[in-house]
């Protein structure tokens, strides 16, 4: 494959239907019932937050659930424990290590120190109670996962500047409490909590799952260690003699019922706090035909339930859902619904596949909702075409030797999806490189950029509809443009960033030489950096074995896979050293994809006629044979022709830039590839059997 500009250009030009279908293997069949492996009563479980180790880790402190329909909250053996109202809003959190912060009678004292820390990493909670007879606001920040943690926590907030009222001190609370007793009646047990708290006592009431319905218990204090709850115990004991105290134990399961005072912290509002507790206890908010909103997952709503409980010391959200429905989201949120229903068809069944695939691999969950497995964003991302695609599939699996086939897919392959070698080693006889020329579908509405050099020496691109040609061109043969509008911006890449200033700009009448032509930098081609070498030696810290040098002079792809991805990168001559190939992507600071060549942008190779070639870089001068004679040319600010009349400027700080295709790891299905193929006529089977080797697609 050639890998020079010219090369990266010549798949451009779209395949033909014919040629595409002769690249198709055949042995992909849709079986009949008798060969069903699939099972459409599946749930599957969608870790949305929960702490798993090294598998995954997103957490929140807190929770905010809402339904446009009533829903209850029931125990993991069946009994209904709370009947949330039509859009009420109920909180929960895990009871582990927490900061409390401080307590004041004014609200707006407690609000404006929970205003500052929200900015910082110890999130706060703000709760409404009762104490010494009369109320009082309690700022807390956490949840932590260890006592150290809080500790840590404490000194942090302590140092923080929100001010706190006299005598009071971050202190660290934790999940060991007094039971004062078990009641019959929520009713009764805020009767005992009301003449604790009176006394200058934290106590609350609990819920607490029985085997038949639920029972109520009176929980005192919030001590962090055994130490504290003793001197806990000691202190009540004095005070109320007549309660009998004995305290929870670990397993000791239920919900301790608070009162949130607000949650954005401008206006006074109360909710509900349900704080979980206990090690493997499992409570289950029950889903109804309107979903329930998660705020904290940027307010989606989601079909099935969810179940609540801790892990590692946070709360874990896990929506359980009907495995078909799950689908309605996922083909959603990978792919539009614009898209050609062939294609949704086949994103569906990928989808389907991926998911049955991987058994319990997060543990407490089958998958998570982001990019480590697929996108899941809810009700939301669901279209009536989609829903369609996915009812259409139903239980469609693809397999190979009998099992179920991990259909891995990825955004846009750059022309060729890639050899299980060139990404994490292993993929079994389903996967290979093959041609998907329809990857081109994704910039079909895709603007020219020009990459140009303005008349002192800034090099950027301008978006073709902004500039035109003059017509002349310079005494190298390259073009000039001229701007179209006043104030044309020049882009440091060929895309539009609104976060990136411009490097220049272009007005009508100002002419700037034209070094070369590409597409707009998206999910097909694209341009990324030049980053400099601390940029890269940055992000390779911990993505390498390899022992990085001070500096990085040289950066070269040495060795490419079937597909034309980068399998080997020598830094310095030196082999950057990778678990798998695939981690080039992040090592180089965040690429697209492996398909890439890189220049570098202080320097440049010069072939001799003797076929020897020499590196020049910025800081250098260059002897150059004209028809006028030798003459000397300085490094930085030297326009390089190449072969295929492009060119480029040499600048005067290094760096390299990264010049590819595709967007992902590229392995199996390329999304965009199938929406060419399906807008060119192909069906559903027609297009996985081009993507995955040795597959039937099974049907219950």
């Amino acid at each position: 494959m050639n890998h020079s500009k010219r090369g990266w250009r010549a798949l451009l030009a779209p395949a033909s239907k014919g040629l595409l279908a002769a690249t198709l293997v055949m042995g992909s069949l849709l079986l009949p019932v008798g060969y069903s492996h699939a099972d459409s009563n599946l749930t599957i479980r969608v870790a949305l937050f929960a702490d798993i180790g090294s598998k995954y880790k997103s957490t929140v402190p807190v929770i905010s659930l809402q339904s446009n329909q009533e829903w209850s909250l029931i125990s993991k053996e069946g009994s209904q424990l709370v009947s949330i109202p039509v859009k009420s809003v109920a909180r929960f959190s895990y009871d582990s290590f927490r900061v409390k912060v401080l307590e004041t009678p004014l609200w707006k004292e407690a609000a404006d120190a929970a205003k500052k820390l929200q900015s910082t990493s110890d999130k706060p909670l703000l709760f409404a109670a009762s104490k010494n007879g009369g109320n009082l606001y309690q700022l807390y920040t956490g949840m932590y996962a260890s006592e150290n943690a809080a500790k840590d926590a404490a000194t942090r907030v302590g140092k923080s500047g929100i001010t706190i009222p006299a005598g009071q001190i971050p202190t660290v609370k934790g999940s060991k409490h007094l039971s004062a007793g078990i009641y019959t009646t929520q009713q009764e047990a805020d009767s005992v909590v009301g003449s604790i708290a009176a006394v200058g006592f934290d106590a609350w009431s609990v819920i607490v799952p029985a085997v038949e319905g639920v029972k109520y218990e009176v929980w005192i204090g919030e001590a962090a260690n055994d130490s504290e709850l003793s001197a806990l115990q000691a202190l009540v004991s004095q005070s109320l003699p007549q309660l009998t105290l004995t305290p929870s134990t670990a397993t000791s399961g239920g919900l301790i019922l608070r009162t949130d005072a607000g949650q954005d912290w401008t206006n006074e509002g109360q909710a509900p706090h349900y704080m979980i507790t206990g090690y493997g206890t499992k409570f289950i908010a029950v889903g109804n035909d309107a979903g329930i909103q998660l705020t904290e997952r940027s307010k989606r709503t989601y079909r099935g339930n969810f179940e609540l409980s801790g892990l590692n010391g946070s709360l874990a959200v896990i929506n359980e859902v009907p495995l078909e429905k799950y689908l309605y989201a996922v083909v959603g949120g990978e792919v539009s619904s614009g898209w050609a229903f062939e294609a949704l068809k086949t994103q569906a069944v990928a989808a389907r596949s991926y998911a049955r695939f991987q058994g319990n691999r997060f543990d407490v969950a089958n998958v998570v909702d982001t990019t480590l497995s697929q996108v899941y964003n809810g009700i939301g991302a669901e279209a009536p075409v989609i829903t369609r695609a996915v009812d259409a599939t139903a239980g469609e699996v693809l397999m190979s030797g009998g099992k179920i086939v991990e259909a891995v897919f990825s955004s846009n392959s750059g022309g060729f999806t890639a050899d299980p070698s060139e990404v994490w080693g292993n993929g079994g006889t389903m996967f290979g490189s093959v041609a998907s020329p329809t990857d081109i579908s994704a910039i079909a509405t895709s603007k020219n950029w020009y990459n140009v050099m303005l008349p002192n020496g800034t090099v950027g691109y301008a978006r073709e509809d902004n500039v035109k040609l003059t017509g002349t061109n310079t005494s190298a043969g390259l073009e000039i443009l001229t701007a179209l509008t006043q104030g044309v911006n020049i882009r440091p890449l060929p895309i539009i960033q609104s976060e990136v200033s411009p490097v220049g700009k272009l007005n009508p009448g100002e002419n700037a030489v034209v070094l070369d032509k590409v597409i707009e930098s998206g999910s097909y081609s694209w341009i990324k950096g030049p980053y400099t070498s601390a940029e890269l030696l940055k992000s390779l810290q911990g993505v390498t074995s390899s022992t990085l040098p001070s500096s990085l002079i040289s950066l070269q792809v040495t060795q490419r896979g079937p597909s034309g991805r980068a399998v080997q990168v020598k830094a310095n001559g030196e082999i950057l050293k990778m678990k798998y190939p695939d981690l080039f992507r992040s090592g180089l600071n965040g690429l697209p994809s492996t398909l890439f060549d890189i220049v570098p942008s202080a320097s440049y190779t010069v072939l001799g006629a003797d076929g020897a070639t020499g590196t020049v870089t910025s800081s250098q001068s260059a002897g150059v044979l004209s028809a006028s004679g030798k003459v000397t040319v300085n490094g930085s600010g030297t326009v390089i022709m190449g072969g295929d009349s492009t060119a480029r400027v040499i600048n005067s700080n290094p760096g390299f830039l990264f010049i590819g295709r595709g967007y992902g790891h590229g392995l199996g299905m390329s999304q965009w590839g199938v929406k060419g193929m399906a807008d060119s006529g192909y069906d559903y089977k027609q297009i996985l059997q081009h993507y995955y080797r040795n597959v039937t697609i099974v049907k219950e």
